[in-house]
Formats: structure tokens, C-alpha cells, sequence
């Protein structure tokens, strides 16, 4: 664990340094990048050889790549009705969630008198990817797939990791089905990507890419956005706790714990201005980390990507977080309700010690995709609106467009587009 506090002489350089993420590394792009370009040239080809390199997984032809109806069916003999329910629950809570923000068409009159106006339609295609390396990600079934159900996509295609075997987790398959996925295809990692962004001979292109995953897969959204569009760049898992000394300590330490677990690049933090409060949180965290069965992700997590900062007040770890823009957020003050609206970065804000991240990432309602590395300054998490295509309408009469004709002409005029001044005066001369 690293400790910073602000009586540190070099404060102010170990903050600038916490705040600022690493750039993507070269290597990881120049591998994306060749990933890419295969699947361009070769295509299915492609995708099995990368399968093999990757997965460990042979496939003799590119039609195993595509789950069967038959491994669905499997899949659902396979799963509990505890697992169901618990599966059922969250998706009806993000699915009334995805409800509430979707756009709706409207209409209305401009100063000149003609009808304006939006309409919102769901993408035809899209492509989800809901990662299953280290551990099946069920819950980002609900959180992608069921929130582009709930837009009305009519085709959801879903990559996810198979094992050696070329087998998916069955409570994923599951999942994936009940949310409303219509296709799902046996591949993980930036190859992934590129096959739903490029499409080959058995995966037919997307137009929209979505859904979480690591450094690799982060990176191939990044190369493909303008051949396909993307959600957001959503990476390793990061949590901040901003705390007063009203703060449990265990909760705290249970919650950095939660998203230590999901390993790799993550990064948990506890920030306050309680020297007693961080005290507490270190011996918490150390102890309990002892009893969790995913040994090697925290520890990796705890030495290299864990933060534990004393501020000298709550507004200078205001200041702290809104430069760092966390994925997650937990604060805890008792002055949460005048302190929640200095926020302006944070992917998602969690209030109160009753409010484990761990109920956002499974339950709550909003989906649990959402921006890390420093994006949630200038991108939002995953709502349902961004799988909506939006369209301008414009209906002008003539009363209408002989009352705009005058400013028409005058910005042809300044523009030096006289075709478009006459455009508009030819019809409202009439």
C-alpha cells in the first residue's frame, strides 16, 4: 500500500503522480493493432488461429465459434433457481433503470414558425462484449445486454471468453439469453473487437461496439471507433472512498477489497481527512484481504495499486477526486448532501456506509459499465440512450420559410454560398 499524507514534503508530487493514469502501453497497441489487421485480412482464418494462441481452444471450423441452441439448453439445466432468481432480480431493476432514460421523440414550433424536432431510433446491430477470463462476469450480462433489450435492439451479439475446452460458463450462457442477447460467439480479448467491428464471414459486422474489459480489449476500441462507434473506454476497475471520520472501517476496507479482487490494473484508494480513520482502514484491510480465496489478484493489487491519502480537509479531497475522476466513488461525511455536488467526475457515487459498491456492480439499477482512467471527466457510465440513433426532422410551410429567408441569404452571404441563399429564396418568393 502506498500512504501519502499532505505533511509530506513532495505532497503536491505524489498527489500529481496519483491523479494521473499511465498512457496505453506501446506494446499493448502494436499487439492490438496486428489483431486487427489479421482479422482484415483473413477473417475467420484468423479468429481460430487467434483462438488457439489466446484461449488454448481449437476449433475445427469458424461455425463452433457461435454458441449452439444446444449449449443453451445445457446451460439451462445447469443453473440453480436461487442463481435464476438472483439473475431475474437485478435484470428487472436495470431493465426499469435503462426505461427511464431513453430519449423520446418530440416536436416543436422554432421562432420562424417551422416544425423541429428529434426522433430516436435503437441501433439495428450491436456488439456487447462481457468479459469471462479470470471469472465470469454474469452480472455484465444485465448491465449491457438487458439495457440494449430495454432500448430495443433487435440484434445483440455477444463475445465472451470460452475455456480450453471451448465451453462457456453456463450461469453466463444463461444470463446472456435471458437478457436478450441474440447471438453469442465464443471469443475474448481485442480479437473480439476487431471480429464485431470488421466482421468476417460468420460474424456479420456491428455498428456499435459496447461493454467492459482489459488494457487489450480497451485498446481495440480505441483503433476501431469511426469504423464502428463505442459506449465508452472502460478498463480496470478503480474505486475511491472519500470518508470523514464517520467512516466504518471495515466496510471501507471490505469495499477496496471487492474491486482489488477483480485484479489485473485495478485501483482502490481510500482518501480522508481522519489520520484515525486511515489507521483503521490499513489493519482492516490487511486482515481481512488474509481470508479471501482470490489470494494473488489482491495481493498484486494491495502492493501496486492501492492509495491510502491523509488531506488536510474534506474539499481538498474533493479537489483529489475530481482530478482522479474514479470509476467508483463511496463518500462518506456528514456533510454527504453539501459535498455530493462539488462531485463533477466520478463514473458513479455511492452514499453512505450502507451503500457497498458491490450493490451497484450486482443490483442497484444503473449499469456497472462505467468510465475509468481518468475518462468520467468528459464521458458518462453506460446508459440506455446510447444505443438510440438520433435524427433531426425539419418541416418548414411557406409562411415559415418566407419569414427565415432574410437570415438565410444574410449567412449565404457572409459564408459565400450563394446556391444556398437562392435555395431557400426561390421557394419563399413563391
Amino acid at each position: 500500500m502506498q500512504f501519502i499524507s499532505h505533511r509530506d514534503a513532495d505532497y503536491a508530487d505524489k498527489i500529481a503522480r496519483f491523479e494521473r493514469r499511465a498512457e496505453p502501453l506501446e506494446e499493448v497497441a502494436k499487439v492490438v493493432a496486428e489483431v486487427v489487421s489479421e482479422i482484415r485480412a483473413r477473417g475467420d482464418d484468423a479468429l481460430l488461429e487467434l483462438a488457439r494462441k489466446f484461449d488454448g481452444a481449437e476449433f475445427s471450423s469458424a461455425t463452433q465459434l457461435r454458441v449452439s441452441e444446444q449449449e443453451f439448453m445445457e446451460a439451462e439445466d445447469a443453473v440453480d433457481e436461487k442463481t435464476r432468481a438472483a439473475i431475474a432480480e437485478s435484470r428487472e431493476n436495470v431493465t426499469a433503470f435503462a426505461r427511464q432514460s431513453l430519449r423520446r421523440d418530440w416536436s416543436a414550433r422554432n421562432a420562424e414558425g417551422a416544425e423541429v424536432g428529434e426522433i430516436y431510433q435503437p441501433f439495428v446491430r450491436v456488439g456487447i462484449y462481457v468479459p469471462g477470463g479470470t471469472a465470469p462476469l454474469v452480472s455484465t450480462s444485465n448491465m449491457t445486454v438487458a439495457v440494449a433489450a430495454a432500448a430495443g435492439v433487435p440484434e445483440i451479439v455477444v463475445c465472451t471468453p470460452c475455456d480450453a475446452e471451448g465451453l462457456v460458463n453456463p450461469v453466463l450462457l444463461h444470463a446472456l439469453a435471458a437478457a436478450g442477447a441474440t447471438e453469442v460467439y465464443k471469443l475474448g480479448g481485442s480479437q473480439a473487437i476487431a471480429a464485431m467491428a470488421v466482421g468476417t464471414p460468420s460474424i456479420r459486422p456491428v455498428v456499435k461496439v459496447f461493454g467492459p474489459g482489459n488494457s487489450y480489449v480497451v485498446e481495440a476500441k480505441r483503433q476501431v471507433f469511426g469504423l464502428v462507434g463505442v459506449d465508452l473506454l472502460p478498463g480496470p476497475s478503480e474505486i475511491l472512498v472519500l470518508a470523514d471520520a464517520t467512516g466504518e472501517p471495515a466496510w471501507i476496507a471490505s469495499d477496496l477489497l471487492a474491486q482489488a479482487e477483480h485484479g489485473g490494473d485495478s485501483l482502490v484508494g481510500l482518501i480522508t481527512d481522519s489520520e484515525e480513520l486511515l489507521e483503521a482502514v490499513r489493519r482492516e484491510v490487511e486482515e481481512q484481504a488474509k481470508t479471501l480465496s482470490r489470494q494473488e489478484p489482491i495481493q498484486k493489487v494491495l502492493d501496486s495499486g492501492c492509495s491510502l491519502v491523509l488531506v488536510p480537509d474534506l474539499e481538498e479531497g474533493v479537489r483529489v477526486v475530481n482530478a482522479f475522476a474514479p470509476e467508483h466513488l463511496t463518500l462518506i461525511s456528514e456533510r454527504e448532501e453539501s459535498l455530493l455536488p462539488a462531485i463533477t467526475t466520478a463514473g458513479a457515487v455511492f452514499l453512505g456506509n450502507y451503500s457497498p459498491v458491490a450493490a451497484g456492480d450486482f443490483l442497484a439499477g444503473p449499469s456497472h459499465e462505467l468510465p475509468t482512467g481518468g475518462a468520467g471527466k468528459s464521458f458518462p457510465g453506460l446508459t440506455a440512450d446510447q444505443f438510440q440513433r438520433r435524427t433531426s426532422v425539419v418541416k418548414f410551410d411557406a409562411g415559415s420559410l418566407r419569414r427565415s429567408v432574410p437570415a438565410i441569404e444574410r449567412f449565404a452571404a457572409v459564408e459565400g454560398l450563394d446556391a444556398h441563399g437562392r435555395s431557400a429564396a426561390m421557394r419563399g418568393s413563391e
